[in-house]
C-alpha cells in the first residue's frame, strides 16, 4: 500500500483549516492534493482529535496483525488436511 506524503498532524491542519472557512478547491491548491484526497481525508478523519487518530491507528495495526495471524493458522490447517487426507 502507497505511503502517504502527508502526516496524521498534517491532515487534521488541513482539515482545521477547511472548518474555519477556507474554500476547499483553494485549499488543496495551496497544499497541492486533491479534492479527491481532501473528501477521502474528512471522510476518514472529520471530527476526530490527535488522540482518537492514534487510538485509531493503534486498532489498524492490531488488525492488520490479527488478519496476518489468522491466514497462518489457516493456511497450516489447510496444510494439515491435505497431509492427512493423502493417507
Amino acid at each position: 500500500m502507497r505511503k502517504s506524503r502527508f502526516t496524521e498532524p498534517q491532515i487534521m491542519a488541513v482539515l482545521r483549516q477547511a472548518e474555519s472557512g477556507v474554500a476547499v478547491p483553494e485549499l488543496c491548491r495551496e497544499h497541492g492534493i486533491s479534492t479527491a484526497s481532501f473528501y477521502k481525508w474528512r471522510s476518514k478523519y472529520g471530527g476526530m482529535d490527535a488522540s482518537m487518530m492514534s487510538q485509531m491507528k493503534t486498532l489498524e495495526d492490531e488488525n492488520r496483525r490479527l488478519k496476518r495471524m489468522f491466514a497462518d493458522l489457516s493456511m497450516q490447517a489447510e496444510l494439515l488436511k491435505e497431509a492427512l487426507g493423502k493417507k
